[in-house]
């Protein structure tokens, strides 16, 4: 009786030993799989595709005009005490934005802008019918929190043809970042939010008090009065506007000797693409 006793004793604690063997594994398994949950999570939160960041126009309110330029911030390149301002009303999905961006302005920001004789200021005006036009501002908006406005801005219109296609270009906007050296989880954190969608309405608002219509709305501001809405942007038609502007208004000695080379003022017709 007793061997069988110490028999049954010695098999007990056999399947403990089991069963605890198997409970064992089953908690390094679970262990596992929750490691592994709060990696997704965290994955998701680094690395998503997409953000739920603003992808259109908030309200705005504001007093008079005055308080509602100050809110719109446009973003300047140039001379602040320049003679002349160019302002630029734009939409980064607009190919007539584009084509203004990449060709003409190069040309005027070398014989005007760069020599202190001109002042540029873009302002955001993102219009209805592109879908990713409202986030693309915001994206550049947020290059510049990293002092990276223009250099993004010319990534955005270099770039256009690629992510304007996209169903959702928000991993494209943050690639474009880390490209251009930003920190690429402030610059996602930024775009993921709504960060910088109140500055861009009031710019879209500030345009259409100044009735701008289509893109880009092109003004020159001699500070003689309200600022000459520019309908052909091309360089051999704008250029010499600004040039007259400039010596009528005394600079005329400052301006470069030099002709510009006719080949760098050719342009698309400002009158095609999309606006």
């Amino acid at each position: 009786m007793a061997n069988r006793a110490e028999k049954r004793r010695r098999k007990r604690q056999e399947q403990g030993q089991v069963r605890g063997s198997s409970s064992s594994t089953m908690n390094w398994i679970l262990i596992g799989v929750g490691a592994l949950a709060v990696l997704l999570v965290l994955w998701n939160v680094v690395f998503s595709t997409a953000g739920d960041g603003a992808r259109e126009p908030v309200q705005v309110v504001y007093g008079s005009t005055q308080e509602l330029v100050e809110m719109a911030r446009g973003m300047e390149m140039g001379d602040p005490d320049a003679p002349v301002t160019i302002m630029d009303f734009s939409d980064y999905q607009c190919p007539a934005c584009r084509s203004f961006a990449l060709q003409a302005k190069p040309v005027l920001q070398n014989r005007f802008i760069d020599e202190g004789l001109a002042k540029f200021v873009y302002y955001d005006f993102p219009l209805p019918h592109f879908p990713h036009s409202f986030l693309a501002a915001r994206a550049a908006r947020c290059a510049g929190d990293q002092e990276a406005y223009w250099p993004y801005h010319d990534q955005l219109f270099g770039a256009q043809q690629e992510w304007s296609g996209q169903s959702d270009p928000f991993s494209s906007f943050v690639g474009y970042a880390a490209d251009l050296g930003l920190n690429r989880g402030d610059f996602r954190s930024c775009l993921g939010s709504d960060e910088h969608a109140e500055v861009v309405s009031a710019n879209i608002e500030l345009g259409r008090r100044l009735g701008v219509g289509g893109t880009p709305g092109i003004f020159l501001d001699t500070g003689e009065g309200s600022g000459e809405r520019i309908e052909d942007w091309a360089p051999t038609v704008f250029a010499p506007k600004i040039q007259e502007a400039l010596e009528r208004l005394g600079y005329g000695d400052e301006l470069p000797d030099e002709e510009v080379p006719e080949e760098e003022l050719e342009v698309i017709d400002p009158t095609g693409g999309d606006r």
